[in-house]
């Protein structure tokens, strides 16, 4: 199983970043599957910001859920991050991640992918 992120690498402030997950070797509508964005920005532990469910059902962390939505395209078995009104203290490396049973353990990450954001 592979996940791979792609999107910009760089944004403006008050921008909303758009990142894709394509998903090898699983399916994203797989049972008992949850497929997450995390990241982490400089100085800051690492933060789970959501995820998407086998069934389409999503979930986010509060601290981010008004800017934050996940969708999915289930033909190309990718899932999608949009967040909103970026600013620099977003500036990090975002991951996507399988959690496999819905218990926030997630055994498989992509590579990551450095945003900044600036003018």
């Amino acid at each position: 199983v592979q996940l791979r992120e792609s999107g910009p690498g760089l944004v403006s402030p008050s921008q909303t970043l758009s990142l894709t997950c394509t998903v090898s070797g699983d399916s994203i509508t797989t049972n008992r599957n949850y497929w997450n964005w995390i990241r982490q920005t400089p100085g800051k532990d690492v933060e789970w910001i959501g995820h998407i469910g086998h069934s389409g059902s999503t979930y986010y962390n509060p601290s981010v859920s008004g800017r934050v939505s996940i969708s999915r395209d289930t033909a190309n078995n990718q899932f999608t991050l949009r967040f909103s009104d970026m600013s620099a203290t977003d500036t990090g490396v975002y991951y996507c991640a399988r959690d496999p049973n819905g218990f926030y353990y997630f055994d498989i990450w992509g590579q990551g992918i450095q945003v900044a954001v600036s003018s």
